[in-house]
């Protein structure tokens, strides 16, 4: 048969990537084409009360422009017809579109400080227990049901001016083909989609006084929403592509691309920015034991990820970058490796989710303060925070595979670590030693891989996702890790539990 061209557009909260997805008689290929970085931009501004506040922001235009790079790369690389795209982002943020397909404003990100009591806000509108047994999302500061409560709160002038609000994901199919949809895996992690229905609540969205109106509509992973619209297809001079709503959660696609053999068995990392540390259960888990664990139920496709969000490659990233503005340059990842493996071993330990490292002016300085503040050792040079970063992430995972497995009856024979950090050769051996069970590593590109099989059943080019499995096995290189020294990570969880608040 004629090779089928699918686009891939990969996009995380500190780059994006776009791939081509070949499916045809001699099997399945996959090309990157096009790969750029972005990132949150902090302004300050004075609001209508005269107080001068920070507001951090992302570029919409400019992703914009790369997704539109990444065509014009097509076009001109592979060829004038590709069959279908499809897109997936981080699981947070969003816009509004007016009627006459204005943006009224900038895409706020998911770290800007306005969501830092909104929490508390959500709680004292709706029951928390009762949010958690509808939803099955755990609290965070970036749910949008935090994010659009704040529009309610303090821009109702903007809300009224809206006709709908667009996930991240879904505001680039929008300015590709003018859809305005949206998968349940990414509605799923919203804290506003009722998690057994899969439709918008109508309990949770009056309770906090969101108007059902602006809400798209909610179709299933691999469905066809549109096409690219002919004035946008005839300026890349491609034909009109379609548009699927793949699994547009990036972990969501990431999972599915997961080449596990027992999902009660294996643990499931989707390592990037973030960490998304979970398992595939088949029906959402919302009772006490899940809401006390604080672990979500997302969204998959014809299951449930019960999992914790727990911060991951921010750490590094944010050390990097403060790192690049006291250098005035860029420290090289084979420089960083190798002063990581020269510092020594559980010098001190942080826990990688407290509040204190979620969006702080210096991540060194953070650390430092959280080491003085538990009465521990500041690390030695760049390698000795580069290394605590490191054990303390392992050891976090170690915990959350524990809460996991009580509250779904599981147990873990082996971890599948997938996406950007399943390269991190070091974490990946800390992960098998803290855990005490093999790792599994790969695919790097879980995220893309996910999205254009997906695509492919869609299209009708697979039958399941579960036939996808030995296609993406035979595809790309998987690599083993077996467990060693695991005493020393047995003493330093113990340390670590305290750090955590865990008994």
């Amino acid at each position: 048969m004629v090779a089928k061209k699918l686009l891939a557009v990969d996009m995380g909260a500190s780059g994006g990537k776009c791939f081509v997805g070949s499916f045809g008689d001699h099997g399945f290929s996959m090309q990157e084409i096009h790969r750029f970085a972005h990132e949150g931009t902090t302004f300050f501004a004075q609001d209508r009360h005269g107080v001068m506040t920070d507001r951090t922001v992302w570029d919409d235009t400019y992703i914009y422009r790369q997704i539109l790079d990444g065509l014009h790369t097509y076009r001109r690389d592979v060829g004038d017809h590709l069959d279908a795209i499809g897109i997936d982002t981080w699981g947070a943020d969003g816009m509004l579109v007016t009627a006459n397909g204005d943006i009224p404003g900038k895409v706020y990100c998911y770290r800007d400080h306005r969501l830092d009591g909104m929490i508390d806000e959500v709680k004292a509108r709706i029951d928390a227990a009762r949010l958690y047994q509808i939803t099955g999302i755990h609290f965070q500061p970036f749910n949008l049901s935090n994010q659009l409560l704040w529009l309610v709160q303090h821009r109702p002038e903007l809300l009224a001016l809206a006709d709908t609000y667009l996930p991240i994901s879904s505001l680039f199919n929008f300015y590709l083909g003018g859809v305005k949809k949206v998968d349940s895996s990414w509605a799923s992690v919203t804290q506003l989609m009722d998690a057994h229905t899969r439709e918008w609540s109508d309990e949770v969205l009056d309770a906090l006084g969101i108007p059902m109106r602006i809400m798209p509509g909610i179709v299933d992973p691999g469905t066809t929403i549109g096409s690219v619209s002919k004035p946008l297809a005839d300026m890349l001079r491609l034909n009109q592509a379609s548009l699927i709503a793949v699994a547009s959660h990036d972990t969501a696609s990431a999972y599915a691309a997961a080449p596990i053999a027992n999902p009660a068995e294996a643990l499931i990392i989707s390592a990037g920015t973030w960490c998304l540390v979970g398992k595939l259960v088949p029906e959402p888990l919302t009772g006490s034991e899940a809401l006390n664990a604080n672990l979500s139920n997302e969204g998959g496709i014809g299951n449930t990820r019960l999992l914790k969000n727990c911060m991951g490659g921010w750490l590094v990233q944010e050390l990097r970058r403060g790192w690049r503005i006291a250098d005035g340059k860029e420290m090289g990842w084979a420089e960083m490796d190798s002063m990581t493996h020269q510092a020594p071993a559980f010098t001190a330990l942080i826990d990688p989710d407290a509040p204190v490292f979620y969006n702080p002016e210096n991540m060194e300085a953070a650390i430092v303060g959280f080491c003085k503040s538990t009465g521990q050792p500041i690390p030695a040079g760049r390698g000795g925070f580069m290394r605590l970063v490191y054990e303390s992430l392992a050891l976090k995972y170690r915990l959350v595979n524990e809460q996991i497995c009580k509250t779904s009856g599981t147990k873990t024979n082996v971890v599948h670590i997938v996406g950007g950090g399943s390269k991190n050769v070091m974490l990946n051996q800390f992960t098998a030693d803290a855990l005490g069970v093999p790792v599994v590593a790969g695919p790097e590109e879980a995220t893309a891989v996910g999205n254009l099989m997906v695509q492919a059943v869609g299209l009708g080019l697979i039958r399941t996702m579960q036939d996808a499995l030995p296609i993406i096995r035979q595809a790309f290189p998987i690599r083993d890790y077996k467990p060693q020294a695991t005493g020393a990570w047995d003493n330093a969880y113990s340390r670590f539990k305290g750090l955590c608040g865990q008994k």
